[in-house]
C-alpha cells in the first residue's frame, strides 16, 4: 500500500508534531510518506501534489485552523480519485465523530484520540483482512451505516519511538519551529479547553527526551517548542529540564514552554534569573480572566496575586521573555469586567498580550453547557462566540477594535515610551486608550487598508489630535524618540515634518564637530570624523527635556537636541541629548534595552 499522511498547518513554518509520530509509529511494517501544506496554499495545488503520490490511503491531521480547508481537498480528491481510502484523525474529529462521518460522505474512516497504536492497527486491517471492528478508537463505514468502536487505553508513552530521526527533515530544522512534546494530558479541567478531558499526566521517557533536544540542536533546529499543557505542574521534572537545557543549548536554540505561572515557587524563577542565557527561553502564560467568579464557573484555578508575582520576578530578571493570553467571552465576564482583566494583565508589562476571543470547541464542557449562559457562536470552526447573556455583539466588536491596535502598538514593540506615556498620563487605563484609538483605527477605515511602518506612528498622530492638542507636542517627541532608536539603520525619511531648517541642522553638526563634549563626555569619546557624524546620525528638536522624562516621567518643556548615531560597529542605536541645563546618552540596542550612561 502507498500510504500519505498530511496536515494543513496554519504557517509554513509550523510542523506536525503528530504526523510525524503516526510516521515513527507505523514502522517499520509501514512505510509512511508525509506531506505538509498550509492553510494559505491553493486547494487545487494541494490536491494536484497529493494526486501525484498516488495514495492508496490518505491521513490527514485536523485541527480547528485547517477542518474547513481540509474538508475542501478531500471533497476534490474523492471526485478525482473515488477508490482512494480517506482517513481523518486529531482533536477537531475526535469529538462527534458521528457527525462528521455524516457531514463528509468522503470520508471513510476517523481515529478517534490517540493515534499511533489505532493508526497502525488500521493499516495492518486494511493491508490484511480487513476486520475494522477490531480495531479500537476507529469510526467506520460498513454496509452504509456508520459504525464506532470503543477507544482503546492510552498509549504507554515510555515506548514510543522518537518522531524526529527522519532524514527529509534534516534540511528543514533551521527554518521551522520545531515542536515537542514530554508529557500528554493537563491536571487541570478549564471547561474551555480540550486538554480537561484528558484526565492526569503521562510522562515520556526523559533520557529519551533529551536525546531527541541533542539531535535536534545538532541538526540546527532554533526555536524548539514544548507543546506541554502545563510544562511545570512538576516542580522537580522542570527543574531537571531547565538545567539540562541550560547546560547543554547551543548557542542560538530558544525554548518555549507553557508554564501555569501561580503554582511557579520564587526559588525556582531565582534560579533561571541566576542561572539561564538571556533569551533562551520564553514562557507562554495563560491568564484568560482575572475575574474570581468567572473562573469559578470554568472550573478554573487561578491565584492572581501568585501569578503576578511569578510574572514581575520573570520580568525583573529581564532573562525569559513572556507572552500572557486573555480570553474575551468566558461566562459571566462582561464588557466591564473583561475592562478590568485587561488592565489588570496590562500593568504586568508582558513582552506579548495576546486577546483571544472564546472558541466553543467540540468536546468541551463548556459548549456542552453553552445554552447555560445563552451563547451564540459559529457554526464551522474556529467556532467563536458571537455573543452570551451579558457580552453583546456590539461589545465583542469593541473588545476586536481593542485586539487590533494592541498587536500593532504593543505586541510588535515600535513604540514603547510613547505607549507608555499615553497609557499613564493621557488616558484612564490601557483599556480605555486601545479602545478609543481602536475605535478611531476602524471608523477611519485603516483596517481594511495596508499600512508602512511610517504610517503607524502618523495615524497615532492624527488620533491624538482628534482628543485634544494638549499632549500632541509632548506624544509626537515621545514618538520620534521611538522611531529613531528602533530604526535599524539611519532612515532616509522620517514620518514627520522636520523642524530645523537645512541651515540650522548644519549649524548645530558643525558645533558639535568643533566641540563634541557639548553633546557630553561619552559621545566625545567617540571621537566620531565628520564624514562619520553626518552618514549615521539624525538630528532632531524635542520640545520637552528627554532625560528629565526617562528620569522621572514627568515632562519639562525646554528645547533638547536629540542626535542619534546608529554606530555601524557595534550595530548599537545610541541616542545623545543637549537640554539648556545638560547633556546625557543613552544607549540602546536593536532589541529595544535601554540604559542610561552620563
Amino acid at each position: 500500500m502507498n500510504i500519505v499522511v498530511s496536515t494543513l498547518n496554519a504557517k509554513y513554518i509550523h510542523t506536525s508534531l503528530s504526523v510525524r509520530y503516526l510516521k515513527s509509529y507505523a514502522a517499520p511494517e509501514f512505510d509512511v510518506e508525509i506531506a505538509e501544506y498550509t492553510i494559505k496554499d491553493p486547494a487545487l495545488n494541494v490536491v494536484a501534489d497529493l494526486y501525484k503520490k498516488k495514495p492508496d490511503i490518505l491521513g490527514f491531521s485536523c485541527y480547528i485552523w485547517n477542518i474547513e480547508e481540509t474538508i475542501a481537498i478531500i471533497k476534490m480528491i474523492k471526485k478525482i480519485h473515488p477508490s482512494i481510502t480517506i482517513v481523518l484523525g486529531g482533536p477537531e474529529v475526535t469529538y462527534d465523530s458521528y457527525e462528521w462521518m455524516q457531514k463528509v460522505p468522503e470520508v471513510d474512516f476517523i481515529v478517534i484520540g490517540e493515534g499511533e497504536e489505532t493508526f497502525k492497527q488500521f493499516l495492518t486491517e486494511a493491508q490484511g483482512s480487513g476486520n475494522f471492528s477490531s480495531v479500537s478508537g476507529l469510526a467506520y463505514r460498513e454496509d452504509d451505516k456508520i459504525k464506532i468502536s470503543p477507544q482503546r487505553n492510552k498509549v504507554d508513552l515510555k515506548e514510543l519511538p522518537s518522531p524526529f530521526r527522519f532524514e527529509e527533515d534534516k534540511e528543514q530544522l533551521s527554518k521551522r519551529v520545531t515542536y515537542i512534546e514530554t508529557s500528554r494530558g493537563c491536571p487541570f479541567s478549564c471547561q474551555f479547553c480540550l486538554s480537561s478531558i484528558e484526565v492526569g499526566v503521562r510522562y515520556f521517557d526523559r533520557d529519551k527526551v533529551k536525546d531527541d533536544i541533542r539531535y535536534l540542536m545538532k541538526h540546527g533546529a532554533k526555536t524548539i517548542k514544548f507543546v506541554d499543557r502545563t510544562f511545570n505542574i512538576s516542580r522537580s521534572y522542570a527543574m531537571e529540564m531547565f538545567q539540562f537545557l541550560i547546560d547543554e543549548h547551543i548557542p542560538g536554540t530558544v525554548f518555549q514552554f507553557e508554564i501555569t505561572a501561580d503554582i511557579m515557587r520564587p526559588e525556582v524563577i531565582q534560579f533561571l534569573n541566576d542561572h539561564a542565557p538571556k533569551g533562551l527561553f520564553r514562557f507562554e502564560i495563560g491568564v484568560q480572566s482575572t475575574n474570581d467568579a468567572t473562573n469559578e464557573l470554568v472550573m478554573r484555578k487561578q491565584n492572581f496575586s501568585k501569578l503576578t508575582r511569578t510574572v514581575t520576578m520573570v520580568r525583573d530578571g529581564g532573562k525569559i521573555d513572556q507572552h500572557l493570553d486573555l480570553i474575551a467571552g468566558l461566562p459571566e465576564e462582561d464588557y466591564h469586567s473583561f475592562k478590568k482583566t485587561f488592565d489588570d494583565v496590562f500593568a504586568l508589562r508582558p513582552e506579548e498580550l495576546q486577546l483571544g476571543f472564546l472558541k466553543m470547541l467540540r468536546g468541551t464542557g463548556l459548549r456542552l453547557r453553552a445554552k447555560d449562559h445563552q451563547y451564540t457562536y459559529m457554526d464551522s470552526s474556529p467556532y467563536e462566540i458571537l455573543g452570551n447573556n451579558v457580552l453583546t455583539f456590539d461589545d465583542i466588536i469593541k473588545i476586536k477594535q481593542v485586539e487590533d491596535v494592541l498587536e500593532k502598538y504593543w505586541n510588535d514593540h515600535r513604540m514603547d515610551t510613547t505607549i507608555e506615556y499615553l497609557v499613564q498620563h493621557v488616558f484612564s487605563s490601557p483599556f480605555e486608550f486601545f479602545q478609543e484609538f481602536g475605535a478611531y483605527w476602524d471608523e477611519m477605515g485603516w483596517s481594511r487598508i495596508g499600512h508602512q511602518l511610517e504610517d503607524l506612528f502618523l495615524r497615532l498622530s492624527l488620533f491624538l489630535k482628534s482628543k485634544s492638542d494638549e499632549h500632541v507636542e509632548a506624544a509626537e517627541g515621545l514618538m520620534k524618540y521611538d522611531y529613531l532608536l528602533n530604526s535599524k539603520h539611519k532612515p532616509r525619511k522620517p514620518w514627520w515634518n522636520e523642524i530645523l531648517s537645512k541651515e540650522e541642522r548644519s549649524a548645530y553638526y558643525r558645533e558639535i564637530q568643533e566641540n563634541p563634549a557639548v553633546m557630553g563626555q561619552a559621545f566625545a569619546d567617540k571621537k566620531l570624523s565628520e564624514k562619520d557624524l553626518f552618514k549615521h546620525t539624525v538630528l532632531e528638536l524635542l520640545p520637552f527635556n528627554l532625560q528629565t522624562y526617562l528620569e522621572t516621567g514627568r515632562i519639562q518643556y525646554e528645547k533638547t537636541l536629540l542626535l542619534v548615531l546608529y554606530n555601524p560597529h557595534n550595530y548599537q542605536t545610541e541616542v545623545f541629548t543637549k537640554s539648556r541645563k545638560s547633556s546625557a546618552s543613552f544607549t540602546a540596542n536593536k532589541a529595544g534595552g535601554r540604559f542610561l550612561t552620563y
